[in-house]
């Protein structure tokens, strides 16, 4: 159900997609605008369930900074590349192989917030469990979120597919992406830990 609390959040999305959207079509970036599609399908889609996924304005909210982050790092130019190329802390590697890229940290947060969504997804079929054992659970959550960081490497292909010249990167870049998304589940899980399961009005246990 969308409520009054929930009309800023999405003017808020709205807006930077707007934007966002007028700026890579005035710049010819199609591989964006096909990005900006992806994202008005989804954002239709958690406005369409909000009444059945009943999420929470940290899932709403961590999707949001999740989509404006992505939007901002095709397009924003820092130096002589884009946002997602910039190096927020030069600690190894270089060219695609070098860590800690923008880029990096997106994949990190944004495949933290994923898995987030995927636990709370869980929650009523856990509910329904006299016993939940988190400790083979927390894995399977991690392997979750994993797996919707796989789709997104999948929509990437796609996008390489169409559009031939993209800016998705080479083997190294997708490996890294993988590794990041991986880290950004095991930060998923500390958080549904500490901020769901350890407070009970959110959560099941």
């Amino acid at each position: 159900m969308i409520l009054r609390q929930h009309w800023g959040l999405i003017s808020f999305n709205l807006l930077y997609v707007l934007v966002f959207a007028g700026y890579y079509l005035s710049i010819k970036n199609y591989e964006f605008l096909w990005y900006v599609a992806i994202l008005l399908f989804f954002l239709i889609l958690i406005l369409a369930t909000l009444k059945r996924t009943d999420f929470d304005r940290v899932i709403l909210w961590g999707l949001s900074l999740w989509g404006l982050l992505h939007m901002a790092g095709g397009g924003v130019r820092v130096g002589d590349g884009v946002l997602y190329k910039f190096i927020v802390v030069d600690l190894v590697g270089s060219g695609e192989s070098q860590i800690l890229k923008f880029d990096q940290v997106v994949h990190f947060f944004g495949f933290g917030v994923a898995t987030i969504v995927f636990y709370h997804l869980l929650r009523s079929y856990l509910a329904q469990s006299q016993t939940v054992n988190w400790t083979v659970l927390y894995p399977l959550i991690v392997l979750g979120g994993m797996g919707l960081g796989a789709l997104n490497e999948i929509i990437e292909f796609i996008a390489v597919v169409i559009f031939g010249q993209t800016g998705v990167g080479g083997y190294w870049n997708t490996a890294l992406d993988l590794v990041f998304n991986l880290l950004g589940a095991i930060g998923g899980v500390i958080f549904i830990h500490f901020y769901y399961r350890r407070r009970p009005n959110r959560t099941l246990s």
